[in-house]
């Protein structure tokens, strides 16, 4: 794997890691994340089939914010800027959550670069923070939190997988139970869902990304859908809570051509923790490299 950041550019550099040689995609995590998220996203993806690209999307870490006030055409520029560096004419995106705006924006600004596009749980339009109680401000917006969130996903896995999925879906009682023991039972799944759920905070070297998703994000009246000319994919978990999956209804009724893919009882994790899984995830496989 080939890690670092592209060389300066007029666009700014982008952390990035390599891996493989096939069909490249481009791998945009949400809000908050990071590379290592990015990483865990396309784990999936095979290295002898895909040429996996991922980033951290600008402002966290690694990535800075150029300029101060970034915007969407911003970060989709930086991509394209990217690809340039590591010879790359066009590509697959796949994207989740917080990096849906970003890839139908780069999408629709450049569609010359983009060959596919996948958005799993993807925002779609205007978006604010949901109201945080005490104990998720602390483990999802504090250092010491995320050090400790950590660290409970070696020790105590199944507590963590237990509030995380409940944290993003409507899953309760008896369904809550079997689905957390279903994941915990499966260790691709299992560590997948961990890496996903403890890469995702919102301090430190990540707190100007996720100010400027904040930002971004909460000013943004609508996306022009409709100029996403690149065959779209998207996945949504009928139990998600976290990005309402009206988002994705949008984006179907929006984006020509599109497909959705809406999994019963999927919880905000839903590509990578779903009972269906990997028959989803050969599907995404199949669009991605197509």
């Amino acid at each position: 794997m080939q890690t670092g950041s592209a060389p300066a550019t007029g666009t700014g550099r982008v952390a990035n890691t390599v891996r493989g040689t096939g069909a490249p995609v481009l791998v945009l995590h949400g809000t908050p994340g990071s590379l290592e998220g990015a990483e865990a996203m396309a784990r999936f993806l095979p290295s002898d089939r895909f040429r996996v690209v991922a980033v951290a999307r600008p402002g966290y870490a690694g990535t800075p914010i150029i300029p101060v006030h970034a915007s969407l055409d911003d970060e989709a520029d930086r991509y394209a800027a990217l690809l340039d560096d590591l010879g790359v004419d066009r590509t697959a995106v796949l994207a989740w959550s917080g990096g849906g705006p970003s890839a139908y924006h780069f999408a629709a600004r450049h569609p010359d670069r983009v060959s596919a596009l996948v958005v799993t749980a993807g925002l779609s339009g205007h978006w604010v923070p949901p109201h945080a109680s005490p104990a998720e401000w602390f483990v999802a917006r504090t250092r010491l939190g995320g050090a400790l969130a950590a660290i409970a996903g070696h020790v105590v896995p199944r507590a963590v997988v237990g509030t995380v999925v409940a944290g993003v879906s409507s899953l309760r009682g008896a369904a809550l139970r079997a689905h957390v023991r279903d994941v915990l039972h499966d260790p691709v799944r299992r560590t997948t869902v961990l890496d996903l759920a403890t890469s995702g905070n919102a301090a430190g070297a990540h707190r100007a990304g996720w100010e400027n998703d904040v930002r971004v994000l909460g000013a943004l009246e609508r996306l022009d859908l409709a100029a996403v000319r690149t065959p779209t994919l998207l996945l949504h978990g009928d139990a998600d809570t976290d990005v309402d999956p009206a988002h994705s209804r949008r984006a179907l009724a929006e984006v020509p051509g599109a497909e959705l893919v809406t999994l019963p009882g999927g919880t905000h994790f839903a590509l990578w923790d779903h009972a269906d899984s990997v028959a989803v995830q050969q599907r995404v496989a199949e669009h991605l490299a197509r």
